[in-house]
């Protein structure tokens, strides 16, 4: 067996939840969505979402590339409206440039643990403080891969509450 990559923190800023029982429709139809790209793959990729066709998410959606050797996470796009929540863009950045350290763990968590766990991770925090902001959403973490196997990309969607 692998070793595992993430933390796997149960603690009081990270609590993960069944992809199911989201409650944001946007982020239900963009697990949808990926279920049905996948097209008997692992994983769809990347080149098989229209932006023009995700209207509904867009803004609150993020392109995120995982690098490896050493593994980092890079942001492609960051959601524009989380950028504005929190107080900064990441994108064309790496998320260990972030400035808020809590909020760079808690995601680092979530996207280690989607490729650990190699499916999509859902996240829901309620009136969680880092160092910069207050958290109050679900977000959704699905694994792309370009080849439909090794995932190459995490696609993430947030839903203020």
């Amino acid at each position: 067996m692998a070793p595992r990559l993430y933390f796997g923190v149960e603690s009081q800023i990270q609590e993960y939840i069944d992809v199911g029982t989201l409650t944001n429709e946007a982020l239900q139809r963009l697990h949808d969505e990926w279920r049905s790209r996948s097209r008997g793959r692992l994983f769809p990729a990347r080149a098989d979402f229209d932006p023009a066709e995700m209207s509904y998410i867009l803004g609150n959606l993020s392109l995120v590339e995982v690098r490896r050797h050493p593994l980092r996470f890079f942001f492609r796009v960051h959601a524009s409206n989380v950028a504005a929540r929190v107080g900064f863009d990441m994108t064309r950045k790496f998320l260990d440039e972030s400035p808020d350290a809590r909020f760079r763990s808690v995601i680092l968590d979530h996207y280690l643990r989607t490729l650990d766990e190699r499916r999509p991770i859902a996240a829901r925090h309620e009136q969680e403080v880092t160092d910069r902001t207050v958290l109050n959403c679900e977000a959704l973490a699905l694994p792309l891969a370009h080849d439909g196997e090794n995932i190459d990309m995490v696609m993430t969607g947030v839903s203020w509450r």
